[in-house]
């Protein structure tokens, strides 16, 4: 009977081991996916913000390759420049400086800009010209008006504002 008894032993000894270890192994397998459900989680996000920074890097590396071209010397020769390279120096009405911030690496100059009897192609030449000019120019605020003579054609009235370096 002594070797009966400890073989009953034995057996649910190793019976409770094997049920131990199931348990524990079933334990670190639910944590492993919930780490693993985290983690890919983390990872999509990481993803969004990975693009969204691609997207800003792009933005601002467009905007330091403008920084370094500045010609001019101030934003009524810019504005002059602009208008040349589209031929509409004769339709601008006046260019009149507004203001002048001093930021905390640049210097921000605006003006007032009116330009008399534009079409409308003209108008997107002005823009794009604005937009792709070798400066970091901007445009503050815009209004359009039809020209009380011809109504096809456009009175424009911009704040336009010259960011250079100091």
């Amino acid at each position: 009977m002594n070797f009966r008894t400890n073989r009953k032993l034995l057996i649910s000894a190793v019976v409770v081991i094997v049920l131990a270890v199931s348990v524990l192994l079933v334990n670190t397998s639910l944590s492993l996916k919930k780490e693993g459900s985290a983690l890919r989680s983390q990872k999509e996000e990481i993803l969004l913000l990975r693009e969204d920074f691609l997207d800003l890097r792009k933005k601002i590396g467009a905007i330091e390759g403008k920084k370094s071209l500045i010609k001019a010397d101030g934003i009524i020769p810019a504005v002059d420049e602009i208008f040349k390279s589209t031929g509409l120096t004769q339709k601008v009405k006046s260019v009149k400086p507004t203001a002048t911030r001093d930021k905390k690496y640049a210097i921000e100059e605006e003006a007032d800009v009116e330009i008399e009897k534009v079409s409308m192609n003209e108008m997107v030449n002005v823009l794009y010209r604005l937009e792709n000019a070798p400066m970091v120019l901007l445009i503050k605020k815009a209004r359009l008006k039809t020209s009380f003579e011809d109504p096809s054609l456009l009175n424009i009235t911009m704040t336009v504002g010259l960011v250079r370096p100091k």
